[in-house]
């Protein structure tokens, strides 16, 4: 396990930057011209990027972002 020490506004930062990259995973995840082996690859990123986010913020902004249990299951 890594330790990691960030102040207020790099701990904003880093959300700001999570967010931003799931939101555009999930905006890719929506092409449905991806591939089976892409549109995994995505949900893999996803859920890594959601566990660091969940560190970061709090519940209530973590409920914005939760996977649903059918948001991957679109074809």
């Amino acid at each position: 396990m890594i330790g990691l020490l960030v102040n207020g506004s790099e701990q904003m930062e880093l959300e700001y930057l999570l967010k931003r990259e799931m939101d555009e995973l999930l905006y890719d995840f929506n092409y449905h011209d991806l591939d089976e082996n892409v549109q995994e690859a995505i949900k893999e990123r996803y859920t890594l990027l959601f566990n660091i986010y969940k560190r970061f913020a709090t519940q209530k902004e973590c409920l914005k972002y939760v996977p649903h249990k059918n948001l991957f299951d679109v074809k």
